[in-house]
């Protein structure tokens, strides 16, 4: 990657918030400068699963998902930008004899759309300021959606040290249906040398923070990569399943390698594989009681995912 002058820092800062707004995308890399009036498009589509593994008090589960996105982002001036993205996530899950959690599957389709919109706001030249609010409604198939929304935001703040290096630091606060979750987070864009840059490769939201991830790039064209985040969601479950009305939960840290195919600054298409460690999954009554707990064995995970820009 070529050296930035200084009047191009801002691109740093800009592509620094992007990795917590609504473009993000897995292989971000440091934007050209956009200009007032401009507005740009990114429309997501993914596939993952999570393939079968031991319930430690009993059974076996597997998921499999699907994503879809779509952000617009707006320059309103040189200082200022702002964007909304709207998204809908799928899963399906499938139990095995799933003894901890009695002789019926706790749950089955989770349905997770959202919204959620993104400020930035160049303080200085070398400091950013951005601001994301967000809603989810996460609730299993047939449960009622009033009672599943998921909501909050993440603030956090950017400094440019060098045309290679944006650091930052970050705060998420979440109402997740019943109760409150916070979360501090790093940000960070380091291009270490022209091919292996340090970044976030995930969006901070109602299920955790950004994580960190480790690229290397040998052509303009292909980039691997592997890192690791947090992740913990819990989803309303239907009033006529084994839990009426309660909770389900899913917590774990994805550790994945990534392979990327970009086609210019328009397109890319991302393969990831990996595994969930530390997992676990909790039922939880009407009341706020916890039912069962159970950790889960260590999880193959894969992903196919393809972004559009325009």
């Amino acid at each position: 990657m070529r050296h930035l002058e200084a009047p191009a820092q801002y691109a740093l800062i800009q592509s620094s918030v992007a990795v917590l707004g609504l473009m993000v995308g897995p292989s971000m890399s440091f934007a050209q400068t956009p200009k007032p009036g401009e507005v740009s498009t990114a429309i997501t589509a993914s596939v993952l699963s999570q393939l079968s593994t031991d319930i430690d008090k009993g059974g076996r589960f597997s998921w499999w998902g699907a994503e879809f996105s779509v952000g617009v982002t707006r320059q309103f001036t040189t200082e200022l930008s702002a964007g909304v993205t709207g998204k809908y996530g799928a899963e399906r899950w499938s139990f095995e004899t799933p003894t901890a959690f009695g002789t019926a599957a706790p749950w089955d389709s989770i349905n997770r759309p959202s919204v959620g919109l993104s400020l930035a706001y160049q303080i200085s030249g070398d400091l950013a300021l951005f601001v994301a609010p967000q809603v989810e409604w996460a609730y299993e198939s047939g449960a009622s959606a009033s009672d599943a929304i998921n909501y909050g935001a993440v603030i956090g703040l950017t400094k440019v040290y060098s045309p290679q290096l944006v650091v930052g630091v970050g705060v998420g606060a979440f109402r997740q249906i019943d109760r409150n979750f916070y979360f501090p987070f790093v940000i960070v864009n380091w291009q270490i040398t022209d091919s292996l840059r340090l970044s976030n490769p995930l969006q901070a939201g109602p299920t955790g923070g950004a994580g960190l991830e480790l690229s290397y790039s040998w052509s303009d064209s292909w980039e691997a990569a592997a890192g690791a985040a947090f992740r913990e969601y819990r989803f309303r479950l239907r009033a006529d399943g084994s839990t009426p009305n309660g909770l389900g939960q899913n917590e774990g840290v994805p550790l994945f390698a990534r392979l990327t195919r970009k086609f210019g600054p328009v397109a890319q298409v991302d393969l990831y594989a990996g595994a969930v460690i530390g997992g676990k999954l909790k039922l939880i009554n009407a009341a706020g009681g916890t039912v069962q707990s159970s950790r889960y064995g260590a999880a193959p995970l894969l992903a196919l995912s393809g972004t559009i820009n325009f």
